[in-house]
């Protein structure tokens, strides 16, 4: 049994961006607030969504303060200034922390509770404003996802919040957004968007919805993915990864993620390690300690991704899979926490307490081979290095 919850409306394609007027007029919204970021603000895109929505006789307000893993206290000040005025729905512009900005502020204009109220277990499912999602990034998914991602400032917690209230209504997907995005996060989004793909078809949670847009997810990031960043103009790789984005965001949305996330967010939050670039740290290692537990599956995602052929057997295909990303990592320049810049003394002052709220933070559980908290102790141990 699986229950499938999507968009209501994705629109697809390079310049469908100029669409945007009307599919807020199927909709019946015309005044929309939107939510961004400071690069998003001086790089020329949000004046060409404003110029769009002007044209055709909206008028938006801008909140472009979203900063990168979204902060209590950026979700109140943007939720402020939404209640400033009348507004009818939240468009989400930019990567994934703009997008799981404007989420929970769509939720907050209706609902009068913190954030920590929101975060998992609970489920927040009644409807929100009208959320609109627009990726200028081929990573995170979160068109197309019932989650957002808030760090408490007080704790250095992510707290992941889940429910049909933070699901898109309309997503608008144009690869075009992404063709000026510099090497590192091109690479860093696109491993965001495998793991995505991977840990969805290998989730406890997988069903054969979900199992379809992992598979073909991966497909089309593996290849274009070095592409991409050798060549940033290549609209075809570009496509293709903003494709795997969506159809990754889409899968996990509709399984789960597992470990790798759960153990990558404590280091996003407590060492400001980029999301997609904290997840390949420990993607190999990982996905080498978890495959034993499903190795059919794993090895369905070498054969996917073009690593393995289907005469060979599961235990060879996945030795392949687990040296292609740790190859991939070393030509994508993926650093180690320890090169990173993070101490031996400081992270394992904190190894414990990631490991804590990894498993709070419940996508273990999730995981084909479930952890305790002394085995995600040694993981991070192993990781460092």
């Amino acid at each position: 049994m699986a229950a499938i919850h999507l968009p209501r409306a994705i629109r697809i394609g390079g310049g469908v961006l100029n669409e945007l007027p009307e599919a807020l007029a199927q909709f019946g919204l015309t005044r929309p607030l939107i939510v961004t970021d400071g690069w998003i603000a001086q790089s020329g895109i949000l004046d060409r969504v404003l110029d769009i929505l002007a044209g055709a006789g909206i008028a938006a307000r801008t909140f472009a303060e979203a900063v990168p893993d979204p902060t209590v206290d950026c979700v109140e000040a943007a939720t402020a200034y939404l209640r400033a005025a009348q507004h009818d729905c939240v468009i989400g512009l930019g990567g994934g922390s703009p997008i799981d900005t404007a989420k929970i502020v769509a939720v907050k204009a209706l609902r009068d509770v913190p954030v920590s109220a929101l975060k998992a277990p609970h489920q927040e499912d009644a409807p929100a404003l009208p959320i609109i999602a627009i990726p200028t990034t081929a990573g995170t998914g979160s068109e197309a996802t019932r989650f957002t991602i808030i760090t408490d400032t007080a704790t250095d917690e992510k707290m992941l919040c889940a429910g049909l209230a933070f699901l898109p209504t309309l997503a608008i997907v144009d690869y075009e957004l992404t063709l000026t995005k510099p090497a590192r996060l091109t690479a860093d989004t696109g491993i965001d968007s495998l793991v995505h793909a991977i840990e969805a078809y290998v989730s406890k949670r997988a069903n054969p919805f979900s199992d379809a847009a992992a598979l073909s997810a991966m497909r089309l990031i593996w290849p274009n993915l070095p592409i991409a960043c050798a060549d940033p103009g290549n609209h075809a790789a570009r496509e293709a990864l903003m494709l795997g984005a969506l159809q990754g965001g889409i899968a996990f949305s509709n399984s789960s993620v597992a470990l790798v996330h759960g153990m990558s967010r404590p280091i996003g939050a407590h060492f400001h390690v980029a999301h997609g670039l904290s997840n390949a740290m420990l993607m190999p290692l990982v996905t080498q300690w978890s495959a034993p537990a499903a190795l059919p599956r794993y090895a369905q995602c070498a054969r996917a991704m073009g690593l393995a052929s289907d005469a060979e057997s599961d235990q060879g295909a996945v030795g392949r899979l687990v040296e292609a990303l740790e190859r991939i990592n070393v030509d994508l320049a993926v650093p180690t926490p320890r090169a990173y810049g993070i101490t031996r003394e400081r992270w394992d002052d904190l190894v414990p307490l990631m490991a804590r709220q990894a498993l709070a933070s419940g996508s273990p559980a999730n995981n084909p081979r479930v952890p305790q908290a002394a085995e995600i102790e040694a993981l991070y141990h192993q990781a460092w290095g």
